[in-house]
C-alpha cells in the first residue's frame, strides 16, 4: 500500500499543495490571488450564451469575467438561444488560448456572476489528507521548490531499473518514450519488461503531476509484447485517472489511450510572469526559517518587482527586508 504524505506552503499571493507518494512526488497544486475564480475548476457560476456554433454542436458562454468565454458541449437534444442565461461548472480549466470546459447544470435568471467558487488548494489536500498531517513550515517549502523542479525536467531516469523516460507536449498529443539501459548481469527480456512496467507506472506519476491530458502516446522499450499483459499494467496504471480509453496496441510498440483535462497545465503556470517573483519570496522565507540566527534577511530585486513583492516580504516579519536596487528580473537572496 502506498504511503502518502501532503505538504501545504501558503505565502501572500500564492499557495501551493503537493502530495508525495513513496517518496516520489504525486500531484501539485498551485492557487494564485490573480486566479480568475469562474475559470477554476469546480467552480460554479451563472453564464449567459453569448454564441451558438453548430457545427461544433457547442455554446461559448460569458461567466461575468471576461475573455476568454466557457465552452459547453451540447447534447444531441438540446436546444440554446443567444443570450440565454444557463447555470455551469467548470469541468477543465483554460489552457493555451482556449477557455475553459464547462458543464451545464441548469438554467439560471440574473447576470453572469459566480454562485459557488472552486475549492482551494487548502480544501482539496485536506480532503486528500483526511485524518493524515498537513506539514507546513519549511518542510513544506523544500517540497514546494523540489515538486516545481521535478514537474519541469525534461527527463527521468530510474538506473535501478535502466529506465530512461521523457514525456514531451506537443499541440496535438503527449509523447511518451521509455527507452532501456540493459543492466549488467541481468535477463534482456525480463529486464525490458519491468522497465515497461515502471515506465507506464512514472508516465502516470508524471502527467498527473503536470495535469498533462488529452491524446497520449507511449514508445515502449522492444518489440514483441504480450497485448494483454501491457494493457493490465497500463490499466492499473492509471486505474486513479477519471474516464481513460485505451486503444489497441501496435504492432511498432506503440500504446495509445486519451485522458479528460481537468487543471491547468502545470508548465503554463510556471510560465506565468508572476512565478519567479513568488520563488524568490519562498526562497527568502527558506533563508529565515533555516538560518535564525541571522538578524536579518534581504531580497534585492528591481524596483518593478519590489513594489508586486512588498506585501509578500513584509507578511515575513521584521527580519525580512525588501530592496529595489536589483537590476529588473534578477533576484537575490542576502544577509542584511
Amino acid at each position: 500500500m502506498a504511503d502518502f504524505q501532503y505538504y501545504l506552503d501558503e505565502m501572500p499571493g500564492e499557495t501551493r499543495g503537493i502530495v508525495v507518494s513513496d517518496d516520489r512526488i504525486h500531484s501539485l497544486y498551485i492557487e494564485r490571488d490573480s486566479d480568475t475564480p469562474q475559470h477554476r475548476l469546480g467552480a460554479q457560476s451563472v453564464g449567459r450564451i453569448t454564441r451558438i456554433e453548430p457545427g461544433l454542436r457547442a455554446a461559448f458562454v460569458d461567466l461575468g469575467c471576461g475573455e476568454p468565454y466557457g465552452f459547453m458541449g451540447l447534447g444531441k437534444n438540446q436546444r440554446f438561444s443567444e443570450g440565454e442565461k444557463v447555470l455551469v461548472e467548470v469541468t477543465a480549466e483554460p489552457r493555451e488560448a482556449k477557455g475553459p470546459a464547462l458543464k451545464r447544470l441548469g438554467n439560471a435568471d440574473g447576470e453572469p456572476r459566480l454562485v459557488k467558487p472552486a475549492p482551494r488548494v487548502r480544501e482539496i489536500l485536506e480532503s486528500l489528507a483526511g485524518s493524515n498531517p498537513v506539514r507546513m513550515g519549511l518542510e513544506a517549502i523544500e517540497m514546494a521548490i523540489h515538486a516545481e523542479e521535478e514537474a519541469s525536467a525534461a527527463q527521468v531516469l530510474r538506473p535501478e531499473y535502466g529506465l530512461d523516460l521523457s514525456v514531451q507536449r506537443t499541440r496535438a498529443l503527449i509523447a511518451a518514450d521509455i527507452d532501456y539501459a540493459p543492466l549488467p548481469g541481468k535477463d534482456s527480456r525480463k529486464g525490458r519488461d519491468a522497465v515497461n512496467k515502471h515506465g507506464l507506472f512514472e508516465v502516470a506519476r508524471l502527467l498527473r503531476l503536470r495535469h498533462w491530458a488529452g491524446t497520449v502516446v507511449v514508445d515502449l522499450a522492444g518489440v514483441g509484447f504480450v497485448d494483454d499483459t501491457i494493457l493490465t499494467t497500463a490499466k492499473s496504471a492509471f486505474s486513479t485517472f477519471e474516464s481513460v480509453s485505451f486503444g489497441p496496441l501496435s504492432r511498432f510498440g506503440l500504446l495509445q489511450f486519451s485522458l479528460p483535462w481537468r487543471y491547468q497545465p502545470i508548465d503554463e503556470r510556471l510560465a506565468h510572469p508572476a512565478t519567479a517573483g513568488f520563488n524568490a519570496v519562498r526562497e527568502l522565507r527558506r533563508a529565515l526559517l533555516t538560518d535564525t540566527a541571522s538578524p536579518v534577511y534581504e531580497l534585492v530585486c528591481g524596483a518593478g518587482e519590489a513594489a508586486v513583492l512588498a506585501p509578500a516580504v513584509r507578511s515575513l516579519g521584521p527580519r525580512a527586508r525588501l530592496c529595489a536596487d536589483g537590476k529588473p528580473g534578477q533576484y537575490i537572496i542576502r544577509e542584511g
